[in-house]
């Protein structure tokens, strides 16, 4: 972002703001989730904190910059020249608010990370699964669930998870 685009924004949502002094007593009398919100505005996203002190401290200070126009330009400058080496979250900052990212469903606890084989000899023969971000590849097919390869193998109805030995927050 330019410092002109900067500034701009950060006018704009000073005048927004009103007076400063006000904005920053209005932070203090806030609750919790009125703060939550407040930095969902100032911020555009969403805190994972529920410290009511910490929010305060961070809404005021985000208060100020806005007030004041940010960093300055040879901050800026500073920032772009060394990229790659600062944390993934200061880059992000720059770049400016991104959109939510839709909620995924969680993985399985018992499911072993993305990229692992399981290995299973049964009547006699070695069977090995890849683990897949949507699924699993069993002799180059895909399937949605351990089960339904465990009843591949077996030919009966088995858990997936049994057959193939994962116990809870397990690794193979």
């Amino acid at each position: 972002m330019t410092k002109t685009k900067t500034a701009v924004r950060a006018r704009a949502a000073a005048r927004a703001m009103g007076d400063d002094d006000g904005e920053v007593e209005a932070l203090a009398a806030m609750s919790v989730p009125d703060l939550a919100q407040r930095h969902l505005e100032l911020y555009g996203e969403p805190t994972h904190s529920r410290n009511r002190q910490y929010l305060v401290k961070r809404l005021t200070w985000r208060v100020q910059e806005l007030r004041e126009g940010g960093l300055p330009q040879g901050a800026l400058d500073l920032i772009a020249q060394h990229g790659d080496t600062l944390p993934e979250r200061w880059r992000m900052r720059l770049a400016g608010p991104q959109p939510t990212p839709v909620p995924t469903v969680p993985r399985d606890p018992r499911l072993p990370p993305v990229g692992t084989t399981l290995r299973r000899v049964h009547g006699g023969a070695s069977h090995e699964v890849r683990v897949c971000a949507e699924g699993f590849d069993y002799q180059g097919k895909r399937f949605k669930t351990l089960s339904a390869i465990a009843r591949r193998i077996t030919g009966t109805a088995w858990n997936g998870f049994f057959f193939f030995g994962l116990k809870k927050g397990a690794t193979t």
